[in-house]
């Protein structure tokens, strides 16, 4: 009797499918250097000088592993016991650099001089940077004016870390219309630079890729978590707009007995507009390069969205957490946007942690879940830190 292989093993195939979802629908002229993307990665995730750097990088560079935390004050209101993955704590103040370092170093075995990349809050952005200016390489960051205006305080790191900030002026000038310009921009130099995706969305293989690079994570957290409790959590929760941060902690708890939530902006309503939530209210199709779940308009194309947290206002999901989902192995938690800052406030007068408005959709959804649960545990993933979104909440959103 042959042992099936583990779930991340078998996912995706050869082609890049997890299902029917995933596959690389790109035009020719990137044919070549996705394959040469793909190839290298094959080789490098097997090599031990390539592993053995990315692990002194991750220990000694980005501070790994970061710690998990009880969140006691806060378990205390909500009737639950929430414990957070501390990626605020890894170095540039979220879980982005864990694939951003690997996809410089990758680039660097290449031979490639320049990365590419596409941002929404500016996270991506940011690790990207950082990773350029450790690696010596150049970097080009594409940006929506929107998400610019919203997200200042990352801009202005990108810019001193030596990054070129793109402004994109095209659409609603959010993250969508960012990856459309990154990608414009890596078509007219695929021999030098790198197109450096940002989460475990667009043409295989990325969604892979990703994903194992942002693992690092959740087995982080279940060796952590056993250590502090003697037992798996009951439930384990990210938020989701691409989805590296939620399959990064999902990784190592697929094929345990442990419920997962994937949490999706539900903004200000249940019109096309009104939110990102892909999901729930989205249906198949393919968007820069990949088959997944998308919000569509009358058109059939990619529907606007929206969110208060930048970093997850896309119209479509990873295609791993479309076929998690649609074998009902993960389960899907909305967060609206006033419940995201009702989050992002509490935690931070609580535990004394500033959460990113990402992490807080998470978080709004555990002490959701926690208050009708009562005595389970609850482990999130807190992605980022807030320090990128305290002037726009202030001046929105402030409180006494």
């Amino acid at each position: 009797m042959h042992k099936q292989k583990p779930y991340l093993d078998n996912f995706p195939n050869e082609n890049g499918y997890f299902g029917k979802f995933g596959g690389a629908y790109i035009p020719p002229e990137l044919q070549k250097p996705f394959k040469e993307i793909e190839e290298a990665y094959q080789k490098l995730s097997k090599d031990f000088e390539f592993l053995s750097e990315l692990k002194k990088i991750r220990k000694y560079y980005q501070g790994r592993p970061t710690p998990v935390y009880f969140a006691k004050n806060l378990s205390n209101i909500v009737g639950g016991n929430i414990y957070l993955k501390r990626e605020d704590l890894n170095h540039t103040g979220s879980h982005k650099l864990n694939h951003c370092m690997a996809e410089a170093l990758l680039a660097k075995y290449l031979g490639k001089k320049k990365l590419i990349a596409e941002t929404g809050a500016g996270q991506h952005g940011v690790a990207l940077a950082t990773a350029a200016a450790y690696f010596g390489l150049e970097c080009e960051i594409h940006m929506g004016e929107v998400d610019i205006k919203k997200e200042h305080p990352n801009v202005v790191k990108m810019k001193i870390l030596g990054a070129k900030v793109v402004p994109v002026t095209k659409g609603l000038k959010t993250l969508k219309e960012a990856v459309d310009s990154a990608f414009e921009s890596y078509l007219n130099d695929t021999k030098n630079s790198i197109f450096a995706i940002g989460s475990v969305v667009g043409p295989h293989p990325f969604p892979k890729m990703v994903r194992d690079f942002q693992s690092v994570i959740g087995f982080e957290a279940k060796e952590q978590f056993l250590e502090m409790t003697g037992k798996l959590p009951d439930m384990v929760t990210a938020c989701v707009g691409g989805g590296s941060n939620a399959m990064g902690i999902f990784s190592a708890f697929i094929e345990d007995s442990v419920e997962l939530y994937a949490v999706e902006p539900a903004g200000k309503g249940q019109n096309l507009g009104e939110h990102s939530a892909s999901l729930t209210y989205g249906e198949e199709g393919i968007m820069h390069g990949f088959n997944s779940i998308m919000l569509k308009d009358e058109r059939g194309e990619a529907a606007p969205v929206h969110s208060i947290a930048s970093g997850i206002d896309y119209p479509s999901v990873g295609p791993e957490h479309a076929y998690l989902n649609s074998i009902g192995r993960t389960k899907i938690g909305l967060c609206t946007d006033e419940e995201a800052v009702d989050a992002f406030y509490t935690l931070s007068r609580l535990e004394g942690i500033i959460p990113a408005l990402e992490s807080s959709h998470a978080l709004a959804f555990a002490m959701k879940y926690a208050k009708e649960n009562k005595g389970k545990s609850i482990l999130v993933s807190l992605s980022g830190r807030g320090d990128k979104d305290i002037d726009f909440i202030i001046e929105n959103f402030p409180r006494d």
